[in-house]
């Protein structure tokens, strides 16, 4: 590697770090043609897949000029930093030998817009069009769509990207506006849009056509950063719960901003990025997806913010005291899924081994519970009863006296900013 491409690295991938929704599964792309790589079942970006397996990929940016000046990125045009651009040739040589090295297991590009959109994105197509034709590469590819391209580049960019995200920046348009105001969400909601319908479209064809080109076929993701703007975590999460449904999203990437600039409309450099909040929203967002919870359940306006000093499942628990404790051998699985300690590995043991007789303390134990916490929520077979219902306060108490979260070990100086 030359030192010149060796610099244009350093920079570029640096540059590209900002950027969190890279980690990613549910591709079915196979190796054809003995071409190179297989992204089948992949995930992707140094990152863990559901089954755990730890995935890398070469991530960066193709340029970091840019002719925007959004306030919180580092690629802004008026910040003092090295600018750099690859060639489209260059990307592609560099995922190759990376690939044969066996460094990477796919890319991850995204890139500065410089000039227009449409130039922009006609480069990033020709990258993954030129690995996926000329270089038989079957590895996984995450193309980021560029706000404002024409519907033909990315059609084109969905029949070779596995799968493809936008950035919504800001959870709200207000903070969009106030630090970047020459874009806006309906930018972002177009593509997404368009995207969505192809994939929709190309879907129903394939019930009558057997051979059906592949579109996407990991999905489309946003991200949102947090912290920069004086949202509140019900609009943070409302806003991401209206993109899954409108957009049909495999994922929303919550990116604590870390302070890069001086400007009073943002916290100050030296703040702590808001680690402890981003974790949590990651947490709801959990919630959402896979525990059965709706959004208005965990945030209201009676609760715009989340707990810092307890996750968004066992507040909600706290809550609602009056729900339990329920019977562990009789209740359903969906109130099973709402007992903290428990997830969705352990319900459906639970579900499935209470067919075979009560179950007691000690076999929830082997199942896999987190019975210190799930013990206060709960009746099984040889719990002693109890007189009294429990008290929030007190089980609150009991609970964070056995808790030790390395997040509560990091000054929350940005929480208290706004």
């Amino acid at each position: 590697m030359s030192d010149r491409i060796r610099e244009k690295l350093q920079i570029l991938a640096d540059a590209a770090k900002y950027d969190v929704s890279c980690s990613s599964s549910g591709s079915n792309r196979k190796n054809t043609n003995k071409g190179l790589g297989d992204a089948n079942g992949s995930g992707i970006c140094h990152t863990y897949t559901e089954d755990g397996r730890c995935v890398s990929l070469l991530k960066i940016l193709l340029t970091n000029h840019c002719i925007f000046d959004c306030a919180f990125c580092v690629s802004r045009k008026s910040n003092d930093v090295k600018r750099a651009a690859f060639t489209v040739d260059e990307v592609v040589e560099l995922t190759m030998n990376f690939y044969r090295r066996n460094y990477i297991e796919g890319l991850f590009l995204s890139s500065g817009i410089f000039k227009d959109a449409d130039y922009t994105m006609e480069r990033l197509v020709r990258i993954v069009k030129k690995l996926r034709i000329d270089h038989r590469f079957n590895g996984y590819i995450h193309l980021k769509t560029i706000p404002g391209a024409s519907q033909e580049l990315l059609t084109e960019a969905g029949l070779y990207a596995d799968r493809m995200s936008i950035n919504l920046e800001m959870p709200t348009e207000a903070g969009l506006k106030l630090l970047a105001p020459d874009k806006s969400h309906e930018e972002v909601k177009k593509p997404l849009g368009f995207i969505k319908d192809s994939i929709t479209a190309l879907a129903d064809e394939k019930k009558i056509i057997k051979h059906v080109p592949k579109f996407v076929p990991a999905g489309q993701s946003t991200q949102m950063v947090v912290g920069a703007t004086p949202e509140t975590d019900m609009e943070i999460m409302y806003s991401a719960n209206q993109y899954y449904k409108d957009y049909d999203l495999k994922r929303v990437y919550y990116s604590g901003y870390i302070p890069i600039s001086y400007d009073d409309r943002m916290p100050i450099i030296g703040s702590q990025p808001p680690l402890l909040r981003e974790n949590r929203l990651y947490q709801t967002d959990w919630l959402m997806r896979f525990y059965g919870f709706e959004v208005h359940e965990i945030l209201n306006a009676q609760n715009p913010h989340l707990d810092v000093d307890i996750d968004p499942k066992l507040s909600w628990a706290l809550r609602h005291m009056d729900q339990f404790p329920i019977d562990i051998n009789t209740a359903d699985y969906r109130m099973i899924l709402r007992v903290p300690g428990i997830g969705v590995g352990s319900a459906k043991k639970i579900v499935m081994a209470r067919k075979f007789g009560r179950l007691r303390s000690d076999q929830l134990r082997q199942i896999g519970i987190a019975y210190n916490r799930a013990k206060h929520f709960i009746r099984c077979a040889d719990s002693i009863y109890q007189l009294n219902a429990p008290d929030a306060m007190h089980v609150k108490g009991l609970i964070l006296s056995e808790t030790n979260s390395k997040y509560l070990k990091i000054p929350q100086n940005q929480l208290t900013l706004f």
